[in-house]
């Protein structure tokens, strides 16, 4: 590991003196590059200076055990009492710092939200589930884009779809996908019995068109008139659009913009990332890498996570993890869920790299 850790140093000093070439700094794009990756290695640089400076300490209270001053010795036994814990702290941090990054986390997502069992109070739930990731992003600085909508007759959506774009998106929302459940009192509900509804979540990563390539022969696309949250001006042209993907058969609607051509756009946007996504799970399916549980398989039928209203609590069944105070979550405060997630699958991939 420290040949490992004395070559990212290397790497970072390197990186430091390209950004302050005057020539470099005149690029905008090859110093954002550089600032990219100096920005990953910089975290590891500091865990290991500050591990070869604690290895020093420790070394030197060492040798001051040898001394004959007897108070002299007591101090180095603390210190020695302190560092070493400190010192296995460091080499922890600095494993999991060192676990390969998945290529995947720096990009923007597709989020797609579904109403599933539950009727009117699904679509509801829907849509509180989108304000709360939207909540969640700006938080973050993040943008979100409504890609298209299907309202709810009494409110939410019955599917709506949004691109979230920004830095590491993917990576704090990877662990999303999948069925959402509630468990509360519906308004509409006179008895007060509690119902159970579900919302699917899917969170896919955005495809560039070198990810993947379409042709046009490969699709078919359908223009309509579009119809209801846009209001009447955007009824008067065939703005709406359909796709269909031959050889899958998957099929993408837009109709948020007036605008045909930025419809086609985002539908175009959406389908890529859909393909991406099955191209995606295939390949790990291949490679026998499918994800364990502490993320599930991202299979979008898992059941991830329970909203319980009446017990003001939010569990996730991957890691066992149960959080109260269901407003604060709702209103977009949903770090604590997605730390414990990623702090759980770097275990995870900590202990798979061990035993490999």
């Amino acid at each position: 590991m420290l040949d490992k850790l004395a070559d990212v140093e290397r790497r970072f000093e390197e990186l430091t003196q390209q950004m302050s070439d005057p020539t470099v700094a005149q690029d905008i794009e090859a110093l954002t590059k550089l600032g990219k990756e100096r920005a990953r290695l910089e975290k590891v640089v500091d865990l290991y200076r500050q591990l070869r400076d604690a290895e020093s300490q420790l070394s030197g209270a060492k040798e001051l055990l040898e001394e004959n001053d007897d108070e002299m010795r007591e101090m180095a036994k603390a210190e020695i009492k302190d560092l070493a814990p400190r010192i296995d702290e460091l080499k922890e941090q600095l494993n999991l710092a060192l676990l390969p990054r998945d290529p995947l986390d720096e990009k923007n997502v597709i989020l797609e939200i579904r109403a599933g069992a539950g009727g009117d109070e699904a679509a509801l739930f829907a849509g509180e589930l989108f304000e709360l990731y939207q909540r969640y992003a700006q938080d973050h600085g993040w943008k979100v884009e409504l890609m298209n909508a299907s309202p709810g007759p009494v409110g939410g959506y019955k599917e709506i779809v949004g691109t979230i774009s920004g830095d590491d998106v993917y990576s704090s929302l990877k662990f999303e996908g999948g069925v959402h459940r509630v468990q509360r009192v519906p308004a509409t509900e006179s008895q007060g019995r509690i119902h159970t509804s579900t919302v699917t979540v899917a969170v896919m990563p955005e495809a560039e068109e070198v990810d993947v390539k379409i042709e046009s022969d490969e699709i078919r696309i359908d223009y309509k008139r579009a119809s209801g949250h846009g209001g009447q001006s955007v009824n008067t042209t065939d703005s709406a659009v359909r796709i269909v993907h031959l050889p899958t058969n998957l099929i993408v609607e837009c109709q948020d913009e007036k605008s045909q051509h930025k419809n086609r756009a985002k539908a175009m946007k959406v389908l890529r990332a859909r393909l991406y996504d099955l191209e995606l799970a295939r390949a790990a399916a291949e490679r026998g890498e499918q994800r364990r549980s502490m993320v599930g398989t991202g299979d979008r039928s898992e059941k991830v996570r329970t909203y319980n209203f009446p017990q003001d609590r939010v569990t996730d069944h991957r890691i066992n993890l149960t959080v109260h105070n269901l407003p604060k979550i709702m209103s977009g405060d949903l770090e604590p869920i997605v730390t414990a997630l990623r702090t759980h699958a770097q275990a995870e991939a900590l202990n798979d790299g061990q035993e490999g």
